[in-house]
């Protein structure tokens, strides 16, 4: 069984369902908007085991070989405007994320990613020492609160941008004349100022052992926010494998990269996306991501063994979680 975890309308979720209904692969999709409608236990000990039940459907946890999970915050679904965070309904839908994020941590299923795998995007400064340590290049980067530092980091580099250090999406700035104005800012709000590096930039998906790169032109400082041109791309022997190399470095069987090619012919390398929105590029490049994460889990779940062989990836005591509670 491969259990898919998020919402309906999410592009990359949305793209596999699809792929793995067309090859009617034993599913079952948790639509975190339906979570009132569903009950989950959970036994964690020498096995892991428990079961997931909802309208017309009853599955074992032990089932599940493969899983793919992109969960947003359920606070922010229009479901839950106005509900007070003791009221039956949050509880619910809360004991039931905690529950689902804890068995996806520690079973033996494949998961893409477990959140412990996905954590280190949460701090931008982290993730570069370990990019590094595989040989790619990091731009000159400053992380501060100090406002004269960040003037002199700026003076010394041109040109430079500044972005959010969290694992937050935020939109890529260079530092403009009028923006320097505005420095004595960062003494509230921690900034990562960064080198600007003049090049193309390449965007390498990871799947299991497969890649997918695309190469991205534009003009803009981020990308991300302009009508860019995408197009397939190889790349070189020696960048596939550094981009392998990351994926097991983070424990990320599902990694989008971010390169950039320097006019100076050096490859750098931004950020590795333990979750990425993968299916903008592949609707501009027609790489075909979603079937080959479908396949991915297909395969995962074929090879997963029984559930009497099943086991916790830590060892731990026998523990029990269930909400709601039944009887």
């Amino acid at each position: 069984m491969i259990l898919l975890w998020g919402v309906e309308d999410d592009a990359p979720l949305a793209l596999v369902r699809e792929e793995l209904e067309r090859r009617s692969a034993p599913l079952l999709f948790l639509c975190q908007t339906k979570s009132l409608k569903y009950h989950i236990e959970t036994r964690f000990g020498r096995t892991v085991c428990g079961c997931i039940e909802g309208p017309g459907t009853r599955v074992r946890l032990e089932q599940i070989g493969a899983a793919y999970i992109r969960p947003h915050d359920f606070r922010k679904f229009p479901e839950f405007a106005g509900k007070h965070p003791e009221s039956i309904a949050w509880r619910h839908v809360s004991t039931f994320d905690d529950i689902l994020v804890s068995w996806s941590e520690l079973t033996g299923a494949l998961v893409l990613n477990r959140p412990s795998a996905m954590a280190s995007n949460n701090s931008k400064p982290f993730q570069s020492r370990l990019i590094q340590e595989t040989g790619f290049h990091v731009p000159d980067t400053l992380l501060t609160t100090d406002p004269r530092a960040a003037l002199e980091f700026a003076s010394g580099q041109t040109p430079v941008i500044y972005k959010s250090i969290s694992g937050v999406r935020s939109i890529v700035r260079r530092l403009s004349l009028r923006r320097r104005k505005a420095l004595d800012d960062v003494a509230w709000c921690p900034t990562q100022f960064q080198q600007w590096i003049e090049g193309t930039d390449y965007r390498v998906h990871v799947v299991g052992s497969k890649l997918f790169a695309c190469r991205i032109l534009s003009d803009a400082d981020d990308y991300r926010y302009d009508a860019a041109c995408m197009e397939p791309a190889e790349l070189p022997r020696e960048i596939m494998l550094r981009c392998l190399q990351l994926s097991e470095r983070f424990n990320l069987p599902l990694a989008g990269i971010d390169l950039r090619l320097s006019t100076g012919g050096e490859w750098f390398c931004f950020e590795v996306n333990p979750s990425p929105a993968y299916s903008c590029f592949e609707t501009a490049s027609g790489n075909q991501i979603s079937a080959a994460i479908a396949d991915l889990l297909v395969e995962a779940d074929r090879r997963a063994p029984s559930p009497e062989e099943t086991r916790p990836r830590f060892s731990a005591e026998t523990w029990t979680m269930a909400f709601p509670a039944k009887g």
